[in-house]
């Protein structure tokens, strides 16, 4: 593996993962700066269409038709052999998952540890990619795209229009319940805004606790952006992977609290996506033209710290879901193709001609197709 190109995949991805940063430790990355290899398999290309923004997500239509996924000879679909599929070159690149043996969904979207059904509420958490934002309408955000597919699922009420609304003062929904569900997340969230007297607490009083509850959940986004932000005033790498290791644990501290045994008597299920990244793994924040303005520029003199921060934290998040039984989204792998070097043919993540971004402007936000595949991986990962 090329070292200095993994580096670049992840300076990339460490710059743009933001939506807008308890210091307990979770680990010593004692592998930082080392190379791991991943598996090579031939694979069929992910085929992703883009989704129609007057047409909801179904909760039994994966975006990829699971018999064609390779496959182990002699056990389960793994992580390695799903997330390299779908790209002209050869990839080598990206957090090691399999090192922690998750169960990964046949779909290839995420895993699927838990039996999710009987549902009787719904919140979402987390930063501006769940509350959405401009200058994609509401009813492309995947937050709405996913409840509407939901509800008609487990036959639930479905959220009116003031919550699907954002309150662009305050970066929330104008309520935060209607029907059965709820929302609590905002605009520039960190993952230290969900546990203890933060989004948590909001989202889940005592009253509520009865109902059988799903959680859906992005962060990470702004706490990465933060780090990044900090390492160009010349913070020290020291600082930094305390930084690191505090958010991570922000949201294990979240998860493990959701699946404490009697949080929710009738059942409980969580389900979150990794952080992924606009520039097609090849660092290159210019080429999204808001970037400069949206303060994703400068560099690190230690890039190769920061790859191992972020290759690190999204391994953390795959031990969190398999520690605590909860699921994770491919978010940052399934990105990977569809940011503002979709159609270089240099990028690493390269998919072929035609491939259609996923951003939109402000670089860092989905656009309506980016949203619609949001919601089509949580949505596999729930009907699974």
């Amino acid at each position: 593996m090329n070292s200095s190109t993994r580096g670049a995949v992840h300076l990339g991805a460490l710059i743009a993962f933001g939506c807008g940063s308890s210091n307990e430790v979770v680990g010593t990355p004692s592998d930082a700066g080392t190379e791991r290899d991943i598996v090579r398999l031939d694979a069929p290309t992910l085929d992703t269409q883009p989704t129609d923004s007057q047409t909801e997500p179904s909760m039994d239509a994966p975006m990829m038709d699971s018999v064609d996924l390779p496959r182990e000879a002699d056990g389960p679909l793994t992580a390695s052999s799903c997330l390299i599929r779908g790209f002209v070159h050869p990839l080598d690149i990206g957090p090691d998952y399999d090192q922690f043996m998750p169960v990964v969904g046949s779909h290839c979207l995420g895993t699927n540890h838990q039996a999710i059904d009987r549902i009787e509420r719904v919140v979402f958490l987390g930063d501006s990619v769940t509350v959405g934002s401009p200058p994609t309408g509401m009813g492309d955000y995947y937050r709405v795209r996913l409840a509407n597919a939901l509800a008609d699922r487990f036959g639930l009420a479905r959220p009116d229009v003031l919550w699907q609304t954002v309150n662009i003062f305050n970066g929330r929904t104008f309520v935060q319940q209607s029907g059965a569900f709820a929302s609590c997340a905002e605009w520039g969230a960190n993952a230290r805004d969900l546990p203890g007297a933060g989004q948590l607490a909001e989202c889940f009083p005592d009253g509520m606790r009865d109902q059988r509850t799903l959680v859906i959940i992005t962060i990470g986004g702004n706490d990465v952006g933060n780090i990044h932000e900090r390492g160009t005033n010349d913070e020290s790498v020291t600082t930094l992977w305390d930084a690191t290791r505090a958010f991570v644990q922000q949201l294990r501290d979240t998860a493990s609290w959701l699946v404490e045994p009697g949080r929710f008597p009738n059942g409980g299920f969580v389900v979150f996506g990794n952080m992924y990244e606009f520039t097609d793994a090849t660092a290159d924040t210019a080429s999204c033209p808001a970037a400069a303005a949206t303060g994703m520029s400068g560099t690190w003199d230690d890039p190769i710290a920061l790859r191992d921060m972020v290759v690190w934290a999204n391994e953390e998040y795959m031990r969190i879901a398999t520690d605590t039984r909860t699921d994770m989204i491919f978010m940052l792998e399934h990105f990977c193709g569809h940011g503002f070097h979709h159609d270089d043919p240099a990028a690493p993540c390269y998919r072929g001609p035609g491939t259609a971004r996923w951003f939109d402007d402000t670089c860092i936000h989905p656009n309506p197709t980016g949203h619609g595949v949001i919601a089509d991986m949580f949505s596999a990962v729930v009907a699974e």
